[in-house]
């Protein structure tokens, strides 16, 4: 059974790779470079301004698709256009039945209007606390925690670190590193991972995306990362003959044996140049050999989806049904930086009941029809 575009809505969703940055309002990007006099954005017309941002031409060019937050970082550096920012990106969450999210973004590339780091952090955790608050007030609760980025290229990384720790009871979950991968190994901010495992704190890492195996191996192995961000290319480490049987490597065995949980992002894929189409995403075959899978929008604006359209993507793609989702968004929720019991009460409370129920609607559906 297929769900429809409705029950797919309507589906609790966790969301763990979604960078703040990657998700705004074509609206609220003309209006804050409007407010800020930002004058690089390619059109001030709010559709077409979309269409650019969304359009066939990032496809498969990681650096056109890059371009894009030059425009969205642009008008995110006061700390108002922030704090809108990131309401606006939990009521967008919850309007798509997302419960349970983890958004990202690095505080180093706000600074450049004057802000102070834990500003901008102040910020982004002032938006989510308004976020949240209206769309519980919709009838919509979401809970939404923040991921702080170093970037790969810059040398700030034990810096963001500490100011990840420093704001872990007020609502940053955990820390992460992104940027270009070749070149730019995760061993050159050793330090701060050793930091954050130090405070006993949490970490997941880009890798595995526009590089390799090393790149995965050196996040586990050395950088101590709790998932991997994207880590698509850990397919370059498991073989499939030509009569189907699958050979995995020891990478892939330790990924898969360890459970340690994939941040996959297809349309986003798709989009840089990671997988040539979504039919040919390892998420289908990873799914399959039952690594922890789970599945996310890593830039809502710039590849125009949300996680309903992701969704409706790898259904359409695979053939999966709401058996395949809910295994999805367990793994997510069990993989994410929250309190164990809070994740439990989110499961059973959520999660569980209301894909039982859809289900059940699927089934009575499917047998009206027959």
């Amino acid at each position: 059974m297929t769900p429809t575009p409705d029950q797919l809505l309507r589906a609790p969703k966790v969301l763990l790779h979604d960078h703040l940055d990657g998700g705004l309002r074509p609206s609220t990007v003309v209006d804050l470079a409007r407010e800020v006099g930002y004058t690089g954005l390619p059109t001030t017309d709010v559709g077409e301004l979309a269409e650019w941002f969304a359009s066939d031409m990032p496809r498969r060019d990681l650096v056109r698709y890059l371009e894009g937050f030059t425009h969205t970082v642009g008008v995110m550096q006061q700390k108002d256009a922030i704090a809108r920012v990131a309401r606006e990106c939990v009521e967008d969450l919850a309007q798509d039945g997302v419960v349970y999210a983890e958004v990202r973004f690095a505080p180093e590339l706000h600074t450049d209007g004057g802000m102070e780091l834990d500003s901008v952090v102040e910020a982004v955790l002032e938006g989510f606390e308004s976020g949240a608050a209206a769309a519980a007030e919709a009838g919509r609760p979401i809970i939404v925690r923040a991921l702080l980025t170093a970037m790969r290229t810059a040398a700030r990384s034990r810096e963001i670190a500490e100011l990840a720790v420093a704001f872990r009871d007020a609502g940053v979950c955990g820390f992460d590193v992104a940027g270009a991968e070749a070149g730019y190994p995760p061993t050159r901010h050793l330090d701060a991972f050793q930091l954050i495992q130090r405070e006993n704190f949490h970490a997941t890492l880009h890798a595995g995306e526009a590089f390799g195996l090393p790149s995965i191996w050196e996040a586990l192995q050395w950088c101590n990362a709790e998932r991997l961000g994207h880590g698509v290319r850990i397919v370059d480490d498991i073989s499939v003959a030509d009569d189907g049987t699958v050979t995995l490597g020891r990478l892939a065995n330790y990924v898969r044996d360890r459970r340690i949980p994939l941040e996959l992002c297809p349309t986003s894929n798709v989009h840089t140049g990671a997988v040539r189409s979504l039919a040919e995403h390892p998420i289908g075959l990873l799914r399959r050999l039952r690594f922890r899978v789970t599945l996310n929008t890593d830039n809502r604006l710039m590849s125009g989806v949300s996680m309903t359209s992701e969704m409706a993507a790898v259904c359409d793609a695979f053939g999966w049904g709401f058996g395949d989702l809910e295994w999805l968004t367990l793994n997510a929720m069990k993989s994410a930086f929250h309190p164990f019991d809070e994740r439990l009460a989110i499961i059973n409370g959520v999660i569980k009941p209301r894909y039982a129920a859809l289900s059940a609607e699927a089934v009575r559906t499917d047998t009206a029809r027959g």
